[in-house]
This record gives structure tokens, sequence and C-alpha cells, in this order.
């Protein structure tokens, strides 16, 4: 028997699906230290040989290329502060995208109406994710590989699979 306490629709929902995805980082912060630490010390080497050698502006340019290397790091750890949290209730599908910068968007769906579409290249398998709603096509999991994006799409449709069953009461 359904009460109207279960009909209220302040009431919380159960979450039938909830992920985080994140950026895959490539060093933690102490292996960049020790990587721009060997390569510092390989550049100074080799610049003071190249110094001796009386070819002493080679030694500069092993500089801007140690600084070339720290600023595209620098960027890559900062790319790596992004974020995309999906949820799902019986009611809504919530997408909240955090750029790296902080900005946040954000998108409200209902799970009985989104189509998961794929964009499955022979080769590679799956390249792209869609949330296809009312005519709104929302890209999702685009920093995920395609095996994760494969293992993501069957977990996301299992989920709006039991969105689109309506909740289960047991007495």
């Amino acid at each position: 028997m359904i009460t109207d306490s279960d009909l209220d629709p302040d009431r919380p929902q159960p979450k039938l699906f909830s992920a985080l995805l994140k950026p895959h980082r490539t060093l933690s912060h102490k292996a960049f230290l020790v990587l721009m630490g060997c390569l510092g010390t390989i550049s100074f080497a080799a610049g003071i040989g190249f110094w001796m050698m009386g070819a002493w502006p080679v030694f500069g340019f092993f500089g801007l290329d140690l600084l070339a290397v720290y600023i595209a790091f620098r960027v890559v750890f900062a790319r790596g502060r992004a974020s995309e949290e999906i949820s799902i209730t019986p009611n809504e599908l919530r997408i909240r995208r955090t750029s790296h910068r902080g900005d946040v968007a954000e998108w409200v769906l209902n799970p009985l109406w989104v189509r998961l579409e794929k964009i499955v290249h022979a080769e590679f398998g799956i390249e792209r994710l869609y949330l296809v709603s009312s005519g709104r096509r929302v890209s999702i999991a685009s920093f995920l590989g395609a095996d994760e994006k494969a293992s993501f799409a069957n977990a996301l449709s299992a989920a709006l699979d039991a969105a689109r069953r309506g909740p289960v009461y047991n007495p």
C-alpha cells in the first residue's frame, strides 16, 4: 500500500546511480618534483658541458626546455581539477560539470525521457557518450578511455532502466 508520505515530492529520493568522474592524473605531486629534479640536473650538466666547449648559448636553451616542460605539467595539473558528477534518482538525472577554472554547469533531466547515445569507432571502441532528451544533447564522460566509457555506459544504462521501472516498495 502506498501512503501519502510515499508520494511527497519533498521527500528525498533514493539514489539509483552516482558517479564522480575526474580526469586521469599522469603524475603525483611528489613524482612531478622528482621528474623536474632529474630533468633539471641533466639539463644543467649538459648545459655546463656545452658552455665549456664554447657553445654558451645552448645553456640558455636547456633552461628554456626545462621551463617548457614545467609549464606543460602545470597546465595538465590545472586541467586535472575538472570533474563531472552524474546522479540518478527515480525523478531526475542530474549532471554537474565543474571546469578546471571552477565554472559550474548543471543539467537536470527526466530519466524517463533520457536516451544514452554512443558514438562507436569500429577499431577504438566508444569515442563519445551523450545523454539526449527533448532535443538537448549533453556530452558526458569525455575524459574517460574507451574501456572505461563502455563500463560507465553499461552502469548508466542499468540505472536508467531502473529509473524507468520505478521505485520498488517493500511493505
